[in-house]
């Protein structure tokens, strides 16, 4: 295969050659420490080699006095990458002093934001440190010959679980990458005291990845108290495991009610079966919850990439009226229908015409397994998942 260009990447070097640092966020094996080494960096130091963590955790002041010396050896102001920061925020105060005094310019790869947050690092100097998420592969990242629609929503979009052919394999790796979750990232961690009951909620969280949240009715279901389960969902999203979705509740020209109960999305689809014990045979109808949950990580990952102040949103009314996704950018408001069907028909539309009449916007696009785009009606459009950017961000 050949080599992989990530769409972030040429957003990072164009803050680097402004002086800018870099805090690149992402979950584990996203690609973060591949990205770093296609950078120009003059040093690399990765906190995940206990020796070298425990050295500064013993003697944070080193870390400051090796950069220092770094910087009298270079003729430049040095570039330094800072693999898995999370693991000691205490150097976090120091790499804002080396900044602050023009030492040395830094890039920090992060698979957790929750220690980062509690010292309140992600506001220090402002408009000095950029802050970039890094996802897995992206629809736009991968060559064509690895849009294969059904290993998508069975394995995921890591870069190692795509890159490699063998299906018995990738079940392995996911499996190891869910355990390892648990163990690295709470067990050792302390996040939460009863390890068997955040089990339990992963694996039910994960199973209703995509769907409405009900924390009162996961609380009863797992025996444990609903601030508890606010508690955990916050894990998820801290540990870049879940991402919030709120739904859209701008007001229309009928002033419908709508749902404000938000939902969660699982970062990656290979990850969230296995969290949630699915197998690899599933139903019609749980292919088409895949299938919604997939086009929404895509739509996420692109509007993350291109624009701060686009956001993915749902939108359901109390009447059960519901769009799948809601695309708000500052010009226009695109709602999207997804699909598991390769013969769409204006039917599959309704709940969107209403919506378009509700918001009074001109385009509605219904995403399935077509093979061409094909008008429904005058304001509604039916493309291929594979051509959605293109069609829908034009």
């Amino acid at each position: 295969m050949d080599k992989i260009s990530r769409s972030i990447k040429p957003s990072i070097e164009a803050a680097l050659k402004r002086g800018k640092s870099i805090l690149l966020l992402g979950p584990r094996q996203v690609g973060k420490t591949t990205l770093l080494k296609e950078l120009p960096l003059d040093a690399s130091i990765s906190l995940a080699r206990p020796s070298l963590r425990q050295a500064y955790e013993r003697d944070i002041e080193r870390f400051s006095q090796e950069i220092e010396a770094l910087a009298e050896g270079c003729n430049k102001i040095p570039l330094v990458a800072v693999d898995e920061v999370q693991k000691i925020p205490e150097l976090m105060d120091a790499v804002q002093d080396l900044i602050d005094r023009d030492i040395a310019q830094f890039i920090l790869t992060g698979s957790s934001a929750r220690k980062l947050r509690a010292k309140h690092a992600l506001n220090w100097l402002p408009g000095r440190v950029v802050l970039f998420h890094l996802d897995p592969l992206s629809i736009s990242e991968l060559p064509q010959a690895y849009l294969n629609l059904d290993n998508l929503l069975f394995y995921g979009s890591l870069p190692d679980i795509v890159l490699e052919d063998n299906n018995e394999y990738r079940e392995q790796d996911l499996e190891s990458y869910v355990v390892t979750y648990l163990e690295e990232e709470v067990r050792q961690e302390a996040l939460v005291r009863k390890l068997g009951d955040f089990a339990r909620f992963l694996s039910l969280a994960a199973a209703e990845s995509g769907q409405t949240v009900n924390f009162n009715r996961i609380s009863q279901d797992i025996g444990v108290a609903q601030t508890t389960i606010t508690a955990y969902y916050q894990i998820l999203e801290d540990c870049l495991i879940a991402e919030r979705i709120e739904p859209f509740l701008k007001n229309s020209t009928t002033r419908r009610r709508v749902i404000k109960a938000c939902k969660y999305l699982f970062f990656d689809l290979g990850v969230r079966r296995i969290a949630a014990a699915e197998g690899i045979q599933p139903s019609e109808k749980i292919m088409g919850q895949w299938f919604e949950q997939f086009i929404g990580l895509v739509l996420l990952r692109h509007a993350r990439i291109t624009s701060h102040k686009t956001t993915l949103h749902f939108w359901r009314d109390l009447e059960g009226r519901e769009v799948d996704w809601v695309i708000n950018m500052p010009d226009k408001i695109i709602p999207i229908e997804v699909k598991w069907t390769d013969k769409p028909t204006l039917k599959d539309a309704r709940h969107l015409k209403t919506f378009l009449q509700d918001y009074e916007q001109e385009k509605g696009y219904v995403v399935c397994r077509c093979s061409k785009a094909r008008k429904l009606d005058e304001h509604i459009t039916a493309i291929p998942w594979q051509d959605m950017l293109t069609e829908i961000m034009k």
